[in-house]
């Protein structure tokens, strides 16, 4: 039997079978954990550094010209 299947043995009423399900998809919920949130592309920890500055002609106006 795989993880996903539940087997309900006998004579279940309508309603526990509605109350196993839902108490196995609460837990199931508690396992799984909250989503994290995604991360602002402003928020990278790549925008806080920058290529290394190189002297030679025109390296004053690369440096401030966007890439």
């Amino acid at each position: 039997m795989s993880d996903d299947a539940l087997e309900i043995r006998g004579g279940a009423s309508p309603a526990e079978v509605a109350a196993v399900i839902a108490a196995v998809a609460t837990l199931r919920a508690q396992l799984d954990g909250p989503k994290p949130k995604p991360r602002s592309l402003w928020a990278r920890p790549s925008r806080q550094s920058r290529p290394p500055l190189a002297p030679g002609p025109g390296a004053w106006r690369a440096s401030s010209l966007p890439r």
